[in-house]
C-alpha cells in the first residue's frame, strides 16, 4: 500500500470510526436502490443537525455522495468505495 492509499483509507475507517456515522453508512448502503433521503435515515438517536453533521463528515471521508432534489438530500454509497474497501480488507486478511 502506497503512502497515499494508506492516507485515503485511514480517513474513511477514520470517518467510519464513530458509531452514528457507521449506522448512518450502513443505513444509506442498504437502502432499497441504493440510496437514501435524508428524511429516510435520521432515525439513528441524534437530533437532525447532528445526522447532518456526520453525512456530511462521511462525504468529505469520500464514503458518500450526495444530490439535493427539491428540499431534500439525497445519499449513496459510490459504488467504487464498497469495492476499495473490499479489497483492502480481503488484502489485510490473506496477509
Amino acid at each position: 500500500m502506497t503512502a497515499e492509499e494508506a492516507e485515503r483509507t485511514a480517513k474513511m475507517f477514520k470517518a467510519l470510526g464513530d458509531p452514528v456515522r457507521l449506522r448512518l453508512f450502513s443505513a444509506v448502503a442498504s437502502h432499497q436502490g441504493g440510496e437514501a433521503c435524508v428524511c429516510d435515515i435520521s432515525d439513528v438517536g441524534v437530533s437532525q443537525p447532528t445526522v447532518s453533521h456526520h453525512l456530511k463528515k462521511l462525504r468529505e471521508a469520500g464514503l458518500l455522495s450526495s444530490e439535493r432534489r427539491g428540499t431534500w438530500v439525497y445519499y449513496r454509497v459510490e459504488p467504487s468505495v464498497l469495492a476499495a474497501m473490499g479489497q483492502i480488507l480481503t488484502k489485510a486478511a490473506t496477509a
